[in-house]
Parts: C-alpha cells; sequence; structure tokens
C-alpha cells in the first residue's frame, strides 16, 4: 500500500472523484435499464452505500499507511501509538459496515435504526484521531521535534477537508518519501 505515499496530489484527487463519477455513471446506465421504480430505488441505494464504502476504503487505506510510514519515521524525542491508529481505523470501517448493512438490511423508517447515531459518533471520534494521529506525525517529522497542537492544527483541518487538503498534504507527504529513496 505504499503506493499510496508515491501518488502525486492530483492522482490522488483524481482517484477519489473517478470513484464518485463511475458511480454516478453506473446509477444512470443501471436505472436506465430497469423499469420498476422500487427495484431502481434499491439499486441506486445498494450504488450510494458502495460507492461510500469503495471512497473510505481508498481514504482509510491513504490515512492507515500515512500513519504507519510516518511513524517510522518520527524522532526518537516523539512516541506515536501505532496500534491506537490501528484500532481507531478498525472500529471506523466496522462501525460504517455495520451501519450501511443495517441500512441495506432493514430499509430506512425502523426503530432500531435509533442506534446507528451511536455507531456514528464513535466512528467520528475515531476519524478525529486518525487525522490528529497523521497531522502530529507528519509535523514532528518535518520539523523533528516534539510539536505542539499549535504546531500541527494546520494540518489536521487540511485532513479534515479531505480531499480539498490532500492539494496541499500529499506533496509534503511526496517530499518526506522521496527524500527516504534518495537516501
Amino acid at each position: 500500500m505504499k503506493f499510496f505515499l508515491k501518488l502525486k496530489h492530483w492522482q490522488l484527487f483524481g482517484l477519489l472523484i473517478c470513484i464518485f463519477i463511475i458511480s454516478v455513471i453506473v446509477a444512470m446506465i443501471g436505472s436506465a435499464l430497469v423499469q420498476d421504480s422500487e427495484m431502481r430505488i434499491i439499486m441506486l441505494v445498494v450504488i450510494m452505500i458502495l460507492t461510500v464504502l469503495l471512497f473510505y476504503c481508498v481514504f482509510f487505506g491513504w490515512a492507515y499507511t500515512l500513519g504507519k510510514n510516518l511513524n517510522k519515521k518520527l524522532p526518537d524525542t516523539v512516541k506515536m501509538n501505532l496500534k491506537k491508529l490501528k484500532y481507531c481505523l478498525l472500529i471506523s470501517v466496522v462501525s460504517m459496515v455495520f451501519a450501511y448493512t443495517i441500512i441495506i438490511v432493514a430499509g430506512v423508517g425502523k426503530s432500531y435504526l435509533a442506534f446507528l447515531p451511536l455507531f456514528q459518533l464513535v466512528a467520528l471520534f475515531c476519524v478525529f484521531y486518525i487525522f490528529y494521529f497523521n497531522a502530529k506525525s507528519l509535523k514532528a517529522v518535518e520539523l523533528q521535534r516534539p510539536v505542539t497542537f499549535g504546531d500541527y492544527i494546520g494540518e489536521f483541518f487540511l485532513l479534515l477537508f479531505f480531499p480539498i487538503g490532500v492539494w496541499i498534504i500529499q506533496p509534503r507527504i511526496n517530499k518526506i518519501f522521496e527524500a527516504k529513496e534518495k537516501e
């Protein structure tokens, strides 16, 4: 998965946008071919959910690869817990898959769907931790010293506004890992 570190900002952004463009094309073609309106709605919901899951797979793959490889380059004075990052990634993926599976299987409007916001809040907390971990790691690797929240708040918000932040963050990641290859 190290290819995520070598992608240029426009390639990573394009990959994420292509996921949505291809899904819209598939949804348009599929809805044109299906005559039954109920079946068309089901097909569109499934395509939408698969698109979101594919987007999250790319995002979480990038976030994990970034966190794991930045953790190896941290200065000795900075300690980050890679296991926590792995747990947060796992919890986020499982809760999102669980939520979408319930929506598909149960349908919208069922009373036990009231528990979904709890799963989404847990996933949201985990995603914030992933942003924190990667932002702090990136800044610590760049500065080669311990950093405070004020040092990496900009990176945190750039990651928060993913995929727009990719245009600024990814070239810096490329620079870090290209320097490693030259050494």
